[in-house]
């Protein structure tokens, strides 16, 4: 059983893993026995997710790269080739969001947004799978959303973009899967993070909605993104392919479940 999440030996490249459901992933990742390694633009980050690798007893390899800048990532994957080894696993964490009605985004931030949660992850994955196919055996999760399902308020770039990467998740698979790599998707529900801490204060409107129409009547933990990670990445998801796996306490299976009025 311990074999199947054995990752030692393998080479992990989690983006935008230096705070969150990322580092939670690195680090899960760190312990099954993956090297580790991170990429974001800010050094004080990578310094800072260093120190927590550390403390854990984790190494960790730091880098520096534009995910949206082909000539960057390659630089970026060459010098991880270089120094740690060829990438076995890819998560596609990075990602932005910009919470602007539509009639008051400019053209150029609804570009930004998909430029970084959906042409990054086609870019850094059009990079490695090269080495996987010669392999034949590699790992992609990309970081979705229930975003790719529906829509809310404010979000149209962040869900026109985590809805292209669900399709593209599934066309990597038809294009892909034949070489033994396996191309999935990561559904996170609302997950406490520091940044949602100031929304999940007691008497928030955003927290009631939240703890009312969860049918796990909690919020998630970036651990519980990280074990479905862990999974994605290992053996024992090696016949599942052009999946998204919605870790969400059960929101999208009843959106209109109301805590109490239900239980009945």
């Amino acid at each position: 059983m311990k074999e199947l999440f054995d990752l030692t030996g393998k080479v992990a490249l989690v983006t935008g893993d230096t705070h969150g459901i990322g580092l939670a992933i690195g680090l899960l990742l760190g312990k099954a026995g993956a090297r580790v390694c991170v990429n974001d633009l800010n050094e004080d980050k990578l310094r800072s997710c260093r120190e927590i690798f550390s403390k854990e007893g984790l190494d960790v390899f730091t880098i520096i790269f534009d995910v949206t800048c082909e000539e960057d990532v390659d630089k970026g994957i060459s010098l991880i080739e270089k120094e740690v080894g060829q990438v076995d696993i890819l998560v596609n964490n990075a990602g932005i969001i910009k919470r602007i009605p539509i009639l008051e985004m400019a053209v150029s931030d609804y570009k930004q947004v998909l430029d970084v949660d959906l042409v990054a992850p086609l870019i850094l994955s059009k990079r490695v799978v090269p080495g996987m196919i010669e392999k034949r055996c590699g790992k992609i999760i990309n970081m979705c959303s229930m975003m790719s399902e529906y829509g809310r308020n404010t979000v149209s770039a962040y869900a026109s973009a985590k809805g292209g990467l669900k399709m593209l998740t599934r066309n990597m698979t038809c294009e892909w899967a034949k070489y033994n790599i396996q191309i999935n998707g990561i559904g996170p529900g609302y997950i406490a993070t520091s940044q949602t801490a100031p929304i999940r204060e007691n008497g928030h409107p955003f927290n009631d909605l939240v703890m009312t129409r969860t049918p796990a009547g909690r919020w998630g933990e970036p651990e519980d993104i990280a074990n479905a990670a862990l999974f994605l990445a290992s053996k024992a998801s090696n016949f599942v392919n052009g999946h998204i796996l919605y870790v969400d306490g059960g929101i999208l299976a009843n959106f209109g479940y109301v805590k109490g009025e239900n239980d009945l």
